[in-house]
């Protein structure tokens, strides 16, 4: 490549041509950009230790004028109901945002890059018709993006909240979080000091609550005077400020989630905000932008094929700028919605807080600060009235007259392995493994009420005696071999029954022996291949709540600790829930509190035919996936009405409504709906979606995101998840099968061994 141009001259911009110019010295490297040197968004930018290694690589004059301007810190200080929490071992570095400028444009002039200020361009222009490559890295509200929005196809979403960007004189030994609640609502602070003189101070609250303030009829005076006012504990006097001349730096605004589909073009390639942003609460705006330069310079700098090596740039950049933009989702959300969490106790809130991005946990929490962690522990362990701290995953849980020794949950999987919905040997064995594996507490797949109920032919039932008394032979032996309770999940496939089991064509119709189905609406799981399920009239209405009632009192008869009921993943319960299933016209349909009504009724029948003193949970999907499904202020609706009918905890799924859902996975990607559901209501909740690792458990208990945490796929390789957990962390006091005793030694030291460095050789 003989000429490189970059639009922007921001870090992204700055950063990439110098990396250019050291790679192909004999090229021609620009950099345009649009407003003054320094008229820059912004006042410090953080790194954390670990991002500076790979800067060194990269280029290491830079790299040592960088750190050289570091503000260094290691503690963060949370101010929350009068109270400060400090936690340490965290690792940040700020530097003033001006300064990471100077240091680059320097550089980069030092290399022979011609830098241009005051200059607007497109890459479209004319006298950049001979460059080999233009580098779009002109921010989040890029141009470039905007001018190729149908080939980038950019997904825009403005987020719940305001914020403002200001300075400060007075210096935080820390990194500071500060809440203060108002008579309209919250907001809170961030705040770094970034070099001897300066700090950033971010000012945030959701957007109700900053109309309800008044503040968007504010000035830039007005702002600042009712900011410092509102902050005045945390300024120690010192007074809030603007950039001098620069407008946008004490303008309110929303945070803008971008992420594009495509991110190349042609010659023309997005990088930075201009491709992703990721929210400043996690502070890896600018690292990820100075990651991408690195990476395509990487790629393209002396690349023969030019768009195999932006394909090739894309491919790896767009991996970790999903990490993190999850990790930034979680964090940002919990920032946006800080109302949830103002049950927590100060040291859980803070705990809260530091583990919400999801991407540190316990582990590397206790790592940072084996106090703080330690605290929580025992606090934790005071909560429920046990003498010993311990991993919050071991702590014990009760809900009415059941206890379970922990928090682990073998979650519902379906085996399509029963003959004529009677479970059988297989049944036994899966569930009593599972049980004699540690858990707590193991659930049923979901067991039927009715044979035309099943998702399979394959499925379990529970409508007749010889189904009855095969439970009972697999709850007595969970109940005399293990601890462990057993908890049976009824439910009614609906739309989605008649169909072929998991391991053949899923969600497909069976080759033959089909049995017709019910739903609210007629509407048929899969156009054009399922059949159209029976709109439910009042007869079949009736008929399936008896359904639901005789079995609740076979199961009842069965010795079951705990029932739930199957109001999720687009079954029949869950299909009058959805608005994007429910299409009726009756008093079973249309807003949430018609769709409600059914379920509700099945619920209180439910509850009423089973013992008082055993408790009965509900799982529901708390979120489609899909336009125009079911709302956040929905689902909690429906969670307030669920718990009011006898539902003691809610389990808390999302999707498998309809076939064209849009799940956003990752790691923990479910719970925190969850931990929606339970900080708004105070519901219990059971947490569910690819947790895997003892970690997410003992993190999402000890953040008080759920009560209980089911694991699924995990358990289908390892029965006994659970015991080895606790070899892992050396907890004595979980409970192992007698015969199995001489396991546990031997299993804790080959544990230890593994964790240790390998000896020389």
């Amino acid at each position: 490549m003989r000429r490189i141009v970059c639009l922007g001259g921001g870090p992204a911009g700055l950063y990439a041509a110098l990396l250019f110019r050291r790679a192909r010295p004999r090229a021609r490297v620009e950099v345009y950009e649009r407003n003054r040197p320094d008229d820059t968004f912004g006042w410090g930018v953080v790194f954390s230790d670990g991002t500076m290694q790979g800067f060194r690589a990269a280029d290491a004059p830079s790299h040592r004028a960088i750190t050289g301007s570091f503000h260094h810190w290691d503690d963060i200080d949370v101010h929350y109901r009068g109270t400060r929490i400090t936690t340490g071992g965290h690792g940040f570095c700020g530097i003033g945002r001006q300064r990471l400028l100077d240091i680059l444009r320097e550089r980069a002039a030092a290399l022979g890059v011609e830098v241009h200020y005051e200059r607007t361009v497109a890459d479209t222009d004319p006298e950049f018709a001979d460059a080999d490559l233009i580098v779009a890295a002109d921010g989040i509200n890029s141009h470039s993006r905007t001018r190729h929005a149908a080939v980038f196809e950019p997904d825009v979403e403005p987020r719940e909240c305001r914020y403002i960007w200001l300075g400060t004189r007075r210096p935080f030994r820390a990194f500071t979080f500060a809440f203060e609640q108002t008579e309209h609502g919250w907001f809170q602070i961030h705040a770094y000091q970034f070099s001897p003189e300066l700090s950033t101070v971010i000012v945030e609250t959701r957007e109700e609550t900053w109309r309800a303030h008044g503040l968007e009829r504010m000035d830039q005076a007005g702002s600042l005077a009712f900011c410092a006012r509102l902050f005045a504990p945390y300024l120690d006097g010192a007074p809030l400020l603007v950039k001098p001349g620069h407008l946008r730096g004490s303008a309110w605004l929303n945070f803008q989630r971008v992420l594009c589909r495509r991110w190349h073009h042609g010659r023309l390639v997005l990088i930075g905000d201009a491709a992703h942003t990721a929210h400043f609460s996690i502070g890896s705006g600018t690292k990820l932008a100075m990651e991408d330069a690195i990476a395509l310079v990487r790629h393209t700098a002396r690349a023969r094929d030019v768009p195999a090596a932006l394909a090739a740039y894309q491919d790896e950049r767009s991996v970790e700028a999903l990490r993190l933009q999850s990790a930034a989702r979680n964090r940002m959300r919990w920032f946006e919605d800080v109302a949830r969490y103002v049950r927590l106790e100060p040291w859980q809130f803070t705990y809260s807080l530091l583990t919400g991005s999801q991407r540190i946990g316990h582990d590397n929490l206790r790592l940072r600060d084996a106090g703080f962690v330690a605290g929580v522990e025992r606090r934790l362990a005071e909560q429920v009235g046990v003498a010993d701290a311990r991993p919050p995953m071991f702590l014990p849980f009760t809900l009415r007259g059941l206890r379970l020794e922990n928090r682990v949950v073998v979650s519902p999987m379906a085996q399509y392995r029963a003959n004529g919905g009677v479970p059988g040997d297989w049944h036994l064995v899966h569930l009593g493994a599972r049980a004699t594996g540690g858990a707590g507490l193991v659930v049923t797949e979901m067991t039927c009420v009715a044979p035309e109920g099943r998702i399979t032919p394959g499925c379990t039932g529970l409508w007749n005696e010889t189904q009855r008394d095969a439970w009972r032979r697999i709850v007595d032996f969970v109940h005399g071999a293990s601890p462990a309770k057993i908890c049976v999940q009824l439910g009614h496939a609906g739309r989605k029954g008649s169909t072929q089991r998991g391991w053949e064509q899923a969600d497909h119709p069976l080759p033959a022996g089909n049995w017709p189905t019910l739903a609210p609406s007629p509407l048929p799981w899969l156009d054009g291949i399922s059949a159209a399920p029976r709109a439910m009239d009042r007869a079949d209405l009736d008929a399936v709540l008896a359904q639901f009632v005789h079995s609740t009192r076979l199961a009842a008869a069965a010795g079951f600790d705990l029932l739930e009921l199957h109001m999720a993943h687009g079954y029949l319960l869950a299909s009058f829930l959805s608005p994007l299933t429910n299409r009726r016209r009756d008093e079973y349909g249309g807003d949430v509190h018609g769709r409600l009504r059914f379920p509700l009724e099945v619920l209180a029948a439910v509850r009423a035919a089973w013992p008082q003193e055993r408790p009965l949970s509900v799982r529901v999907s708390a979120c489609d996936w899909a336009d125009g499904g079911l709302t956040p202020a929905e689902l909690l609706t429906i969670a307030r009405a669920l718990h009011a009918a006898g539902a003691d905890i809610l389990d808390v799924s999302t999707g498998q409504t309809v076939p064209w859902q849009q799940p956003v996975y990752g790691r923990m990607w479910q719970t925190p709906f969850a931990d929606l559901v339970r900080g708004h209501t105070a519901i219990p909740t059971i947490a569910v979606g690819n947790i895997y690792e003892p970690d997410h458990v003992n993190t999402i208990i000890a953040a008080g995101r759920a009560d209980l945490c089911a694991i699924a796929r995990p358990h289908l390789a390892d029965p006994a998840w659970t015991l080895r957990a606790a070899a892992a962390q050396h907890y004595a006091g979980q409970w192992w099968p007698p015969p199995y005793e001489s396991a546990r030694q031997q299993l804790e030291r080959n544990l230890e061994r593994a964790a240790q460095p390998p000896e020389p050789v």
